[in-house]
């Protein structure tokens, strides 16, 4: 059992940190009185994900929907642990395979989004980064996901595929955590998902680079095995329908 550390409500919304031990408001009885909605989802989704589940509340009176926004290894591994949730939307398939693989998963788990890397620097660019060979400057400061990461293993592949190895000063745990250490001046660049870019706003800027399209990710989304899968699958019928996939594109998603 399990109950958040920080949670942040907004209207019926709620947003939790990681997870820790359980409450009587955690029971099966307790979700089906209030027609709760737990979803564990990639860090990267937080923006249009929180925006889709006000619509689904909307849609759905008397419903709550709580979201938890970690790294997608981070979520895995709580899912492993036995932490409650309903549905599961990873930032790439190796994850969601893993999570599959403890028989976690209810059905098949179902692509809903692509998504691309690019570098993020400070506004204006004081580091002068034109392009991904200069990630490599041991003079400049670059913050990665860390490998288990989705953004990260994609990182490595971008890597791989430009024939550059980056040190990096830092590995984070997220994307959000990568693109905060950029957006606070603690790096030069960063590797971080188109989509975090666009959501920053003029805080941070964006270089493209050729290499981005051989670290394409794919992100799929699931009901979770125990949790209540009629919610689940009505939230990601939302998700995949036509006003979802919009919202996911006037984010900067490619198609899955």
């Amino acid at each position: 059992m399990w109950h958040s550390r920080g949670m942040v409500a907004v209207g019926s919304l709620a947003v939790l940190g990681l997870a820790a031990c359980g409450t009587a408001a955690d029971s099966p009885e307790a979700a089906d009185a209030d027609q709760g909605l737990t979803v564990f989802a990639a860090a990267s989704l937080q923006t249009t994900f929180t925006k889709l589940g006000e619509q689904y509340e909307a849609a759905n009176p008397g419903s709550t929907i709580t979201f938890s926004f970690a790294g997608s290894s981070d979520l895995a591994t709580q899912l492993t642990a036995g932490a409650p949730a309903d549905v599961f939307a990873s930032a790439d398939t190796l994850t969601m395979d893993r999570v599959a693989a403890e028989e976690l998963i209810d059905g098949q788990p179902v692509p809903f989004a692509t998504n691309t890397l690019t570098i993020a620097v400070p506004a204006g660019n004081p580091a002068g980064i034109t392009g991904f060979e200069d990630l490599a400057d041991p003079g400049t400061r670059v913050v990665l996901c860390a490998p288990q990461v989705p953004c990260g293993a994609a990182a490595v592949e971008a890597q791989r595929a430009a024939g550059v190895t980056v040190n990096a000063v830092s590995e984070e745990g997220s994307v959000t955590d990568t693109l905060g250490k950029v957006r606070s001046g603690e790096a030069d660049a960063g590797l971080v998902y188109v989509t975090d870019v666009l959501a920053a706003g003029n805080s941070v800027e964006s270089i493209d680079f050729p290499e981005a399209t051989d670290a394409l990710t794919t992100y799929p989304v699931a009901a979770v095995a125990g949790g209540n899968s009629d919610r689940a699958r009505s939230f990601i019928d939302l998700v995949t329908s036509p006003a979802g996939q919009q919202l996911l594109t006037d984010a900067g998603f490619g198609a899955p």
